[in-house]
């Protein structure tokens, strides 16, 4: 009876956490304003690989961080849960004693300057055919280990999502050995963000950004339902 009534809570749980997915993915769809401040990515990645360590004891975590702090405009708690995502994918999809890099770094200059924020590990990789559609909605690289876990198939989509709504561009390369699923956010706020606020047209250019090595990636989310 205790086992059944586990079970019952414990699917309860990862039911409303599909439907609470399933709604902030409507709100960033529906092109929802987040909130655009200052929001330091090194002290979000100091706040989640620490949390990664201490819910994943089994990974060996590390950090590669620049000398100075690396802010970017956008929504704090928002990419905090960009980064957490990454690290809950590489801690659920990997085995014990991976070893799981985060690092952020500064690339380009003026207003081409972007802060990429990478989350490397050594495990067994993603199949190719997997890789191209790993951020779709409800799709899982590893569907028996994602149930387990209470997983919902939502974490990469919902990242892809937010980042999007940053004016950013996410990527995933994947070999036997090492997987790296990276995050491209502009450093300054974007002149057609200002624009758009004063009226004026915002103009057609892309948002789109072409990864290292032809890797697949996932700029504006579609509607939910899709094609």
């Amino acid at each position: 009876m205790t086992h059944s009534l586990s079970r019952i809570e414990s699917e309860s749980v990862r039911m409303t956490t599909i439907v609470e997915d399933l709604l902030l993915l409507a709100r960033l769809d529906e092109g929802r304003e987040l909130e655009s401040d200052p929001v330091d990515l090194t002290r979000i990645l100091l706040d989640t690989v620490g949390d990664a360590s201490a819910a994943g004891p089994d990974h060996d975590w590390d950090l590669d961080l620049p000398d100075d702090s690396v802010s970017v405009p956008g929504d704090d708690a928002r990419l905090r849960q960009v980064v957490v995502n990454l690290l809950a994918n590489a801690r659920t999809h990997t085995p014990a004693g991976t070893r799981v890099v985060a690092s952020l770094a500064v690339e380009g200059a003026g207003s081409d300057a972007h802060a990429v924020i990478r989350v490397t590990d050594d495990g067994p990789g993603i199949p190719p055919e997997l890789q191209a559609s790993l951020f779709e909605r409800f799709v899982r690289g590893d569907g028996s280990r994602a149930r387990s876990t209470g997983g919902t198939g939502l974490g990469l989509a919902i990242a892809q999502a937010i980042v999007s709504a940053h004016h950013g561009a996410v990527w995933v390369e994947s070999e036997p050995g090492r997987t790296v699923f990276g995050v491209r956010l502009p450093v300054a706020r974007r002149a057609v963000d200002a624009r758009s606020e004063s009226g004026a047209p915002a103009g057609s250019a892309s948002d789109r950004w072409a990864p290292p090595s032809g890797a697949p990636v996932a700029d504006r989310p579609g509607p939910v339902g899709g094609s």
